[in-house]
């Protein structure tokens, strides 16, 4: 008998004893899926649906250098400096020294948030690099533990969201480029799609896995688990399915994107009959021209080019583009989450306030017509974006660009609306019939050179 036999033997029981729990918490999530039904995934879902916008926060390690390292500007992502400038893991993590964050204030953040008219936070607890902004158990590598700091972000600004009345959520990596049992040892290729550590199965069982129910368990005000770094050769659907079956048995109500699965259907969406796991679809940088029918999908967007902080990225979005982009993606039926990048010491860029505010602004007259709606019942007019709320009998009419001669088109529109007329301030409008359909003869002046919103509603009278 070969010498190593007991080993391979231990190893093989090992093995089987991994299958056998991975098998059994994905017949978990199938009969999990059997015993939810579609209206209490309905009731589940009901509050990110009717959200509509939310804030993404970058924040970690990366915005110490800011996007510089050792004098060089280093060009992509910011959060991605430690792969795109080839860092050790053990230099990257001297970093944690430097970051002092004693300007962060967890309520300042949550009213902007909340001024811009977001109804949800989802923050990065765990970004690719391996660094945690809780007070984990499982390692010091955190922001209690290995900086000046020596508080917790994650728990300060999930219960200032929760007294706000936001729903709130992290960001977690599966991909770990600081710890050796994942995808450290590949250094300087941090980001190989097909390195393997064979030790990835125990960094799993006793470093994710504990990481995830401390998060679920002790930090109550977590609404949504929001995956990334799936991409990874050592991760598998099978395994993203029993992840997410093991999160909703401790969490049953729980909400989770796709990329807890391999597929990477995330940055596409994901399709009506996919078996893949995860309760929305994550298209990134862009909004899918359709739509993803039949399933929830959430679009997720920097305001300028780059997720972590950078200090030299001025690639800024107007504040036209980007409540324009939010009716988009709602008259798709998606939600839009938009993507803040605070400093090492703790602030949000004034760049992102200002236009975060004008956002505001303009859902402060406008949010009927994004807060809770569906997708548009008309397709996707030339001169803006239909939204509806077919309960309320509404379609939402956002006209970007008004007519010179001021007379709307209603495309699609089949039946004559009982009344039109603006969200701003209510007063009729006259409707006729035109060549191609129904018209709207509009005022001189647009309420909004942004989007001005008409109400087409299905009740006599209504406006009035």
């Amino acid at each position: 008998m070969s010498t190593h036999a007991p080993e391979i033997a231990v190893r093989f029981r090992s093995f089987v004893l991994a299958m056998l729990l991975a098998t059994t918490a994905t017949a978990r999530l199938a009969a999990q899926r059997a015993v939810e039904t579609a209206s209490q995934k309905d009731a589940r879902m009901a509050w990110w649906r009717d959200a509509r916008f939310g804030m993404f926060i970058h924040w970690g390690l990366y915005a110490v250098p800011a996007g510089v390292w050792k004098g060089e500007r280093i060009e992509g992502l910011g959060e991605w400096i430690m792969a795109r400038a080839r860092i050790p893991g053990a230099e990257y993590a001297q970093l944690a020294r430097q970051f002092n964050p004693t300007e962060f204030d967890a309520d300042a953040w949550v009213r902007t948030a909340k001024d811009a008219g977001m109804k949800y936070i989802i923050i990065t607890s765990k970004h690719h690099d391996g660094f945690t902004l809780f007070d984990s158990k499982v390692s010091d590598y955190d922001i209690v533990n290995a900086t000046p700091y020596q508080k917790d972000a994650i728990r300060a600004l999930s219960s200032a969201a929760h007294r706000a009345g936001l729903k709130f959520g992290v960001y977690y990596s599966i991909m770990d480029w600081h710890h050796p049992d994942a995808q450290a040892p590949a250094y300087p290729d941090y980001n190989s799609r097909t390195a393997k550590n064979p030790n990835f199965n125990r960094y799993v069982e006793t470093y994710m896995k504990p990481q995830l129910r401390e998060l679920v368990t002790q930090y109550p005000e977590i609404d949504v688990l929001w995956f990334d770094g799936e991409w990874i050769s050592d991760w598998s659907d099978e395994q993203g399915k029993a992840l997410y079956a093991w999160l909703r048995e401790m969490r049953p109500g729980l909400i989770i994107n796709n990329r807890v699965g391999h597929s990477r259907q995330g940055m596409a969406g994901m399709s009506a009959n996919s078996d893949a796991p995860g309760d929305f679809g994550t298209p990134e940088q862009r909004v899918p021209p359709e739509g993803l029918p039949g399933v929830d999908w959430e679009t997720c967007m920097t305001l300028n080019d780059t997720w972590g902080f950078q200090s030299f990225d001025d690639g800024w979005k107007d504040t036209r583009t980007l409540v324009r982009t939010l009716v988009d993606v709602a008259s798709k039926g998606g939600n839009f989450l938009l993507n803040v990048g605070p400093t090492a010491q703790g602030i949000i860029p004034p760049q992102s306030v200002s236009r975060l505010r004008e956002m505001g602004d303009w859902l402060r007259s406008n949010g009927e017509s994004v807060y809770g709606t569906t997708a548009s019942p008309y397709g996707l007019p030339s001169w803006g974006r239909y939204t509806a709320k077919a309960s309320a009998g509404r379609v939402y009419a956002h006209v970007f660009d008004w007519p010179k001669d001021r007379r709307l088109a209603l495309t699609g529109v089949k039946a004559r609306p009982a009344a039109v007329y603006l969200l701003a301030d209510r007063k009729p409008l006259t409707v006729e019939q035109g060549a191609d359909g129904w018209v709207v003869q509009l005022p001189a002046v647009r309420p909004s050179a942004i989007a001005s919103v008409l109400v087409l509603d299905a009740r006599p009278g209504a406006g009035r």
